[in-house]
């Protein structure tokens, strides 16, 4: 027998034995708290985790034995088995088992001395009290009660207890005669060793829609990272050289290379630079031509008739008349901005 058990009697040497056996035949064993659980509570967790979760109730001092029996970086563990502990054995990863234990807690009634998981705020309206010293009970410990229509009735929604304070005896019975249950009660997992790691209950609450948005918005952000710096993969190899194209031709455009894939860019440039300087001149008292006012008219419906390629399909051969149109309108109006400046 190991050192460290050779001094006990032999039923705590076998409970030491059967931990350190649960723990070898689990890929997980975590520390959980069992204090202030009912019996029948207690039962029913069993129960809940039947075919999942082994729970092993056993003391602090027997599970401090066949931790240090086992060595190792399991033996951490000792540094979370407080209070009353119990050892919970399972094949399932921590992330799981955390939320399999959250699923399985009940609210209870809140006794004199325990501290409020969260606020403990009374809702206002009506309650089934029929007037009485339930009133002043429930005054005496901050909630406004009063009568209304032969009922005890909570006029305001208050708070009763803030987050982290204790509940005190008057509080408590008042909360039980308002049927308010705020304390969460089940096995609290302290601690969890997985594949030669701790880990805590800070590490496993995890909210999933945040962490799913989280991959997300790193997906997106890597997705235009590679873009931008032309880092080709491929599902971005597409989007850079799309990128590339639109910016050949943007400098293309703006150095006024005239390629046959750019020309007509260039210029519908400079035909809408030539009537902005137009319409700018008409704004300092300047007249134009019918010509160039239609031509800026035309400019500025030609977005939204290129917005509709269906419609334009349809009838290919006035989409001809309209580029005809659209041409000599163009050249009327460099011919009457050309007569403008002389």
């Amino acid at each position: 027998m190991a050192l460290y058990t050779h001094h006990l009697p032999r039923w705590k040497k076998d409970e030491v034995d059967e931990i350190k056996r649960g723990i070898e035949e689990h890929s997980l064993v975590g520390v959980v708290d069992m204090y202030g659980i009912p019996a029948s509570q207690v039962q029913q967790i069993r129960q809940n985790l039947r075919g999942t979760a082994r729970v092993k109730m056993a003391r602090n001092t027997l599970i401090e034995h066949a931790l240090n029996e086992l060595g190792g970086s399991v033996a951490a563990l000792n540094n979370h088995a407080e209070g009353q502990s119990a050892l919970i054995f399972t094949n399932e990863n921590p992330f799981k088992l955390f939320k399999l234990l959250e699923r399985t807690k009940t609210k209870m009634a809140a006794k004199p001395g325990e501290t409020a998981p969260e606020d403990i705020v009374i809702p206002k309206g009506p309650t089934s009290f029929k007037p009485g010293p339930i009133v002043g009970e429930l005054q005496q410990v901050g909630i406004p009660a009063a009568i209304e229509g032969g009922k005890v009735k909570i006029r305001e929604t208050k708070t009763v207890v803030k987050k982290g304070e204790v509940i005190n005896k008057k509080v408590a019975d008042a909360l039980v005669k308002l049927g308010v249950k705020p304390m969460d009660v089940g096995l609290i997992l302290q601690a969890a060793y997985y594949r030669n790691t701790i880990f805590t209950p800070d590490l496993l609450a995890i909210d999933e829609d945040v962490y799913a948005n989280n991959i997300v918005l790193a997906a997106q952000q890597a997705f235009n990272l590679s873009v931008n710096a032309v880092i080709p993969t491929r599902l971005t190899v597409a989007a850079i050289i799309g990128k590339a194209v639109s910016e050949a031709r943007s400098v293309g455009v703006e150095a006024s290379i005239y390629e046959k894939d750019i020309v007509d860019l260039i210029i519908g440039r400079a035909q809408r630079e030539m009537l902005a300087v137009a319409l700018a001149a008409q704004g300092r008292g300047f007249e134009l031509d019918e010509a160039t006012l239609k031509a800026a008219a035309a400019a500025t419906t030609a977005a939204p008739a290129a917005a509709a390629p269906a419609a334009a399909e349809e009838k290919p051969e006035e989409e001809e008349t309209e580029e005809e149109k659209k041409e000599e309108e163009e050249e009327s109006g460099m011919a009457g901005l050309g007569a403008l400046f002389g």
